[in-house]
């Protein structure tokens, strides 16, 4: 069966049982009939539930082996340097001060061990279901920005731009999807307690993708008064684009399932050093500087706000720490010392900015005309999406119709892939350090990746036009908490899919001013390319070879792809699918970095040739 494609060059990769012209609405009449791919998310929250069961009565999870070196007779410093409270509670009782076991109860006869150590509570214990509600639920807004994030991006690119609703239904999909991911690496991947989320390894190339003649918004798309977001041609304009890239998205993660479970990620590390992972990172984040200060010149003011916000509560005020009400066995009700301004910088910026928004809006201090400026500012804009959207919505696999695939988008995605598996191996090592759990052997990190593969494959299936990482922040988060316990991440999991399927959450993300969404770009953004550039510690940078092969790297990855996007046709080969891959990847601005640094690094004779150092790039 083909669809609708790249000149014909696209043929149906079919994940259910449905037809490509029975592509539904996001918001279907109540009429229609019952979609038979839905009995499968009942089905799949079923096996997720009996999971949890089982990992709370002790199903054995681990191996014997892995239950060994997980519990160290020696103690293991835990790497917190980046942390300066490694507390985020500074409590006056026992609370969090001993190991516990089973459902709560206290074990002090393992003195040696990490947890009771440097941890409130290790890898395999299991804190009150109260704390790891709390714990969790911290851990789904620590990673808020980055989820929220994704979808916003690729709106404007889908022909979304002027259609929140539907904006919503891809910001719960990509919650629903995370949580399904987050689970399926605590009991079957690398069995760390690690985040997944959406990824932005791969928004550079799905970005590249959609530009493409072939995927370029109608014009009429980009007028709201133009647009009913209702129509079956609007509809229809926006899914096949996301199908597109639902069906590159499952067909790259089929090679990192391979890799992942082969064991070849041992094997590609050895070529991959700082000078291939820092222009890789770096040009995640650069490229996008022109998204960020279109959203914020919206209304600079507004973004400005945002931005000191960020920073103040980030930088000058994460020392603070704030009274909170603590309710303890011994003391009951009392205050302890809550880092608040450090663990949620991004939260309280964006809610204090939404709320200034909204104030000006009340008082009429903002333009009511759609056409002048500021009036992006205003939070009666996108009303009407919480009213419409649903209190409850599943989302499934092929929600969108059947995913369709081309070799132009499978190529792009790839080279987020290999991202994102270089940042995940990272993760893991600081994650482990972070636990007091030993480096994860081979076999786990090989799981690990596998498992990732297989949750990009499924958030792929689910249509969140994005897969799935390990959450950098979150490993961070571990460091500050001091709670290393599994049982935490599967609580966190459990918010994410409750969180995709409430739907008035999503509806009240997608009403963000779009000022604020650019000023948190402007920061999120820059502390990527930040990050990228740290690799650049582990090289000697008083070598001439390595500031020439990081300094070639990023800076024609950023010339190439912009002279490509401004002259394509001079690129043609007469075969169109070549066409179309060529002009992907070299649009890609990380993939041309990545690339370039990876070859000279490895071709560039040395005395001491930058080496990979993943024990050291858990900050990526």
């Amino acid at each position: 069966m083909t669809g609708e494609g790249w000149g014909g060059a696209v043929w149906v990769a079919g994940v259910c049982c449905r037809s490509a012209a029975g592509a539904r609405r996001p918001h279907p009449p109540q009429s229609q009939a019952q979609d038979p791919c839905l009995p499968l998310t009942f089905i799949i929250l079923a096996g997720i539930e009996k999971l949890i069961f089982l990992y709370w009565s002790g199903f054995p999870f681990f191996s014997p082996w892995e239950d060994a070196n997980r519990s160290p007779p020696v103690a293991v410093k835990s790497a917190m340097t980046s942390c300066e409270h490694p507390d985020f509670l500074q409590q006056d009782d026992n609370m969090f001060s001993c190991q516990v076991d089973g459902r709560g109860k206290k074990k002090d006869d393992q003195p040696g061990s990490p947890s009771s150590s440097h941890l409130a509570y290790g890898i395999l214990d299991v804190p009150p279901w109260y704390l790891c509600i709390l714990l969790g639920i911290q851990h789904f807004l620590t990673a808020l920005g980055g989820l929220v994030a994704v979808p916003l991006i690729l709106a404007k690119e889908l022909c979304l731009q002027h259609d929140p609703l539907t904006q919503s239904y891809l910001i719960s999909t990509i919650f629903f999807a995370s949580g399904i991911c987050t689970l399926l690496q605590v009991f079957f991947g690398v069995r760390l307690p690690i985040l997944q989320g959406g990824t932005f390894g791969f928004v550079a190339p799905s970005l590249a993708m959609l530009s493409l003649p072939a995927w370029k918004c109608p014009e009429w798309t980009l007028n709201a008064s133009q647009v009913n977001t209702s129509s079956p041609e609007f509809i229809e304009e926006w899914q096949k684009r996301i199908r597109e890239l639902q069906g590159a998205i499952m067909v790259a993660s089929c090679v990192q399932i391979l890799v992942g479970f082969s064991g070849l990620i041992g094997f590609l590390m050895r070529f991959i050093g700082p000078l291939t992972i820092a222009p890789t990172i770096s040009l995640v984040a650069l490229p996008l500087f022109s998204s960020a200060g279109n959203n914020a010149g919206t209304h600079w003011g507004v973004a400005a706000v945002t931005i000191f916000l960020i920073v103040l509560f980030s930088q000058y005020l994460k020392n603070v720490a704030v009274p909170m009400p603590i309710y303890g066995r011994e003391k009951k009700l009392h205050t302890s010392k809550f880092y608040l301004f450090q663990v949620f910088p991004v939260l309280l910026s964006l809610c204090i900015s939404w709320l200034l928004c909204f104030v000006l809006t009340v008082t009429n201090a903002l333009p009511k005309d759609p056409t002048a400026y500021g009036y992006q500012a205003r939070t009666d804009t996108k009303a009407n999406v919480l009213s419409q959207a649903p209190w409850f919505r599943f989302p499934y696999p092929g929600q969108w119709g059947l995913p369709t695939i081309s070799p132009a988008g499978v190529f792009g995605i790839m080279a987020g892939v290999i991202s994102s598996m270089v940042e995940s191996v990272g993760d893991y090592y600081a994650c482990a350090r972070l636990v007091g759990a030993p480096p994860p052997p081979k076999h786990a990190i090989n799981r690990g990746i596998g498992i990732e593969g297989l949750g990009c494959l499924l958030a792929g299936a689910w249509g969140s036009g994005n897969g799935t990482t390990s959450y950098s922040e979150n490993v961070g988060a571990l460091g500050i908490t001091k709670v290393g316990s599994r049982m935490v991440i599967v609580a966190a999991g459990c918010v994410l899919l409750l969180m995709g399927v409430f739907g008035k959450i999503g509806a009240a993300f997608a009403t963000i001013p779009t000022p604020v969404i650019g000023g948190m770009f402007l920061v999120m953004f820059g502390v990527i390319a930040a990050v990228g550039i740290s690799n650049l510690q582990y090289v000697d940078m008083n070598s001439s070879r390595n500031i020439f092969v990081f300094g070639f790297s990023i800076f024609c990855g950023l010339a190439v792809p912009n002279w490509v996007n401004k002259n394509s046709e001079k690129l043609q080969t007469g075969i169109l699918q070549l066409d179309q891959v060529i002009q992907v990847l070299l649009t890609t601005d990380m993939f041309v970095g990545g690339f370039l640094g990876f070859l000279l690094d490895n071709t560039i004779p040395d005395a001491v040739r930058s080496k990979p150092n993943t024990q050291n790039t858990g900050h990526l």
